[in-house]
């Protein structure tokens, strides 16, 4: 019989105890698979062997080996965490619960950005005691990045972290009940690379019947690499190693070694005869599909789970406000983000300049990196899913940030500490931090938080729904308002 006693809550695998704290209870780093060592990097996930007695679940644990990661002037600590806490058994789940005997609850699973090479639950963002106080009980979890997590390698299943999520999933429609959670009302959430991996669990047949609900915040229904893209990646990771690009060459290599050699791979040109970088630059790892998740979703994957997919007004900013490449940036910068990313470049900013007359040129430099990583994708997403008559909610984040004098605005990020009903955190506030010197709206986090507890609850985050008719929009600042469509002529733009 699964049943809270006290703190305490019985699992598959053995009996872990919490941290009860104003009526919510926290139960940190259990295992929800065995470690990833040695050749097992390489391997897809395995279950976590049981443990006898009570394990205690208080205190966070480690986390996946990744790199410092830093951006420019801007405190990032409290989105990427404390980078890596060496530890072997690192796959494992956060849940947030209230104190609940026998009612089912809606559950969220949340997985972190970073990137594909940073990040984890102990980000200082991702605190789930509000969801828990609202009667959502909420799953974070930790999964491979990097080299082990994410490189394309002969001899090994492709996509390990994402594989992970999925094994996430299959640990929460095992276990949930036990912490008042219902199977059957799983949400799968992420944000930027997490919401990427969203869409392409969104897109795997294995993880049919795992969740109910997903929510794509600033993700990309376009942002896997092809096969062709991710051999770029791996050849130039074994050669950087000078090993053979093959599993069992890569089993002996240090954990170390495996995350130093991810700072050698930037730079690399993944653009190919028939594909453009999805991430244009940013990073060397992403999913590796055959067909894009978008693709997938209108060719009817997913068609029976409510999908919420959003993106903010100026993602681009991250990229550059923080490096002071925003003020500065000239029309020669602008015509090489379009070339990036676009294979008819002048084109695309003639476009991006006629529909935004009075933006500078720092501001249609972002307007371009947003849109080529995350607002083609969300858009293409959401229509492939709404085309099938499937539930379908889109937002856009329009709150701007006073961080660096103004300049972060609604920038990349942003939105999550609404979410989380978190924007009280000291570490957030400030001139250098993600939202700024000034108080941001109480009302506004109050009511983004509640949209998303509402679509966790009953599917619907409180707005129109969207189709490839209208697309209606909510556009999410001190005012809410549905807009059709937000900056479709230029997102038509792009192929």
């Amino acid at each position: 019989m699964n049943h809270h006693a006290g703190d305490v809550v019985v699992t598959a695998q053995g009996a872990v105890r919490g941290l009860r704290r104003d009526g919510t209870t926290a139960f940190l780093n259990i295992p929800y698979a065995a470690p990833p060592t040695g050749a097992a990097r390489f391997a897809a996930p395995r279950p976590h062997a049981p443990w006898h007695g009570v394990r205690a679940a208080t205190e966070p644990g480690p986390t996946a080996p990744q790199a410092e990661r830093r951006l420019g002037s801007v405190d990032m600590t409290p989105y990427f965490g404390p980078g890596w806490i060496p530890g072997e058994d690192f796959l494992t789940v956060n849940v947030w619960t209230p104190d609940v005997s026998g009612e089912r609850l809606p559950v969220m699973v949340f997985v972190h950005g970073g990137g594909f090479v940073a990040g984890s639950t102990r980000s200082e963002i991702y605190d789930g005691s509000a969801f828990a106080r609202d009667g959502v009980v909420l799953v974070t979890l930790n999964y491979r990045l990097g080299v082990a997590g994410f490189l394309d390698l002969p001899g090994a299943p492709a996509n390990r972290g994402l594989l992970d999520v999925i094994a996430a999933l299959r640990w929460v429609r095992e276990n949930i009940a036990a912490f008042g959670g219902d199977p059957a009302r799983v949400t799968l959430s992420g944000q930027s690379a997490g919401a990427t991996i969203v869409g392409g669990v969104l897109a795997a047949p294995e993880a049919e019947g795992l969740f109910r609900r997903a929510i794509v915040q600033s993700g990309s229904g376009l942002g896997a690499f092809t096969p062709e893209q991710a051999a770029r990646v791996t050849r130039a990771t074994a050669h950087a190693l000078g090993v053979e690009p093959h599993a069992d060459a890569f089993a002996g290599i240090p954990d170390r070694r495996l995350v130093e050699v991810t700072s050698e791979l930037s730079g690399i040109d993944l653009r190919t005869e028939t594909h453009g970088d999805p991430l244009i630059g940013l990073s060397p790892f992403s999913v590796v599909l055959d067909r894009q998740p978008a693709e997938a979703v209108a060719a009817g994957r997913g068609a029976g789970v409510d999908l919420l997919v959003g993106t903010n007004t100026e993602e681009g900013n991250l990229y550059l406000a923080p490096f002071g490449s925003l003020s500065t940036s000239t029309t020669a910068d602008v015509d090489a983000a379009a070339a990036r990313s676009h294979p008819r470049p002048a084109r695309l900013v003639e476009i991006y300049r006629k529909a935004r007359p009075q933006a500078s040129e720092g501001e249609l430099r972002s307007a371009i990196m947003g849109d080529a990583l995350f607002g083609v994708g969300s858009r293409r997403l959401a229509d492939a899913h709404a085309g099938r008559g499937a539930a379908t909610y889109r937002y856009s984040f329009a709150w701007r940030s006073t961080a660096l004098g103004g300049e972060l605005g609604a920038t990349h990020t942003v939105e999550l500490p609404f979410v989380f009903d978190i924007t009280g955190l000291p570490r957030l506030r400030g001139a250098q931090a993600l939202l700024g010197p000034d108080e941001p709206p109480s009302d506004l986090t109050a009511r983004m938080h509640a949209a998303w507890v509402s679509f966790a609850t009953t599917g619907d985050p409180g707005w129109d729904r969207y189709d490839t008719a209208r697309r209606a929009t909510m556009r999410i600042d001190g005012e809410w308002s549905v807009v059709n469509d937000p900056h479709g002529e230029e997102l038509q733009a792009w192929p």
